[in-house]
């Protein structure tokens, strides 16, 4: 499993304020008691601050807690100071999606609904080149590249079924959309059947005929090891991200995945579908090589 910085620090700053909890400290009594301020001990709950080892012991005496505990917590604390490697694109990422990478980059399973574009754990380069192109206007060829590069990073994990399992549901939309040329979305598509043949992976298609349903738009859930993180669901939106943490709204995405699941085509069904559509590519882009040679030879 990859360690990343981004969960272990969230772990940690949630263990912390539930220790601080069921010590029956307030964050005032706790501070005054390390003989800290105050906004010390918000801004670690908060993870606006890192925890040192030294914080890491002096909370876990203060606290009382067993050693076990005591050394988990000052692991937590090792680990989140430590480099992502995907923090080597601050400077090309926005800090709402590093997060999301972070998040992402240590979770068991993900679960990712899209109405536009294939996700981008299952593009392919010039998919994913094309894609950047069109949604971020202001994009150098050196940031397109470096996202293309950053959107393969992301997809090493899935290579080993051990490692992330990915349940992906697309509109029929994402079939049709003509990113790039038809030779780019053919090719797409391809890699899309053939990575739907991996034991980790399952693909499905939403299709127009299933009408409306309770999607509203684009999400992610991320799930972990029970022991590290409780579900997320990532929503993005165009200045930015929204986190859904709390277990009630959490739970209201579960039902909306399970409705996805029971109403897009079945497995099967949806590779089925993407060949056909792969099919009609085929078509578009031999009768535009016929009318391409056709000019060249006048």
């Amino acid at each position: 499993m990859s360690i990343s910085p981004t969960v272990r620090g969230r772990v940690l700053a949630r263990r912390l304020r539930n220790l601080r909890v069921d010590a029956g400290y307030t964050q005032k009594t706790a501070a005054e008691g390390l003989d800290w301020r105050q906004s010390k001990v918000s801004r670690i709950e908060a993870q606006e601050q890192y925890v040192s080892v030294t914080d890491a012991h002096a909370l876990s005496s203060f606290y009382n807690v067993v050693p076990t505990e005591r050394d988990l917590l000052v692991k937590l604390a090792r680990d989140s100071k430590k480099k992502g490697w995907w923090q080597s694109y601050d400077d090309l990422i926005p800090e709402w999606f590093d997060t999301f990478v972070g998040m992402e980059a240590e979770a068991s399973s993900v679960f990712t609904y899209e109405s536009e574009f294939i996700p981008g754990l299952l593009q392919t380069e010039q998919y994913a080149r094309a894609t950047t192109k069109a949604t971020v206007l202001d994009a150098t060829r050196d940031d397109i590249e470096r996202s293309v590069q950053l959107r393969m990073q992301r997809q090493e994990r899935l290579s080993d079924p051990s490692e992330l399992q990915l349940w992906a549901v697309m509109s029929e939309a994402t079939l049709l959309r003509p990113v790039g040329d038809a030779a780019v979305l053919r090719d797409q598509l391809n890699h899309l059947t053939a990575m739907a043949e991996q034991p980790n992976i399952t693909v499905q298609v939403m299709p127009f005929r299933a009408g409306g349903h309770p999607a509203l738009g684009p999400f992610v859930q991320l799930s972990y090891p029970e022991e590290w993180h409780p579900d997320v669901v990532y929503l993005e939106i165009q200045a930015g991200a929204q986190w859904i943490e709390e277990t009630p709204q959490v739970r209201k995405f579960r039902d909306v995945i399970e409705h996805l699941r029971a109403h897009a085509l079945d497995p099967g069904d949806s590779i089925a579908a993407v060949k056909k559509r792969v099919g009609e590519l085929d078509a578009e882009v031999h009768q535009l090589e016929e009318i391409d040679t056709k000019r060249r030879t006048r």
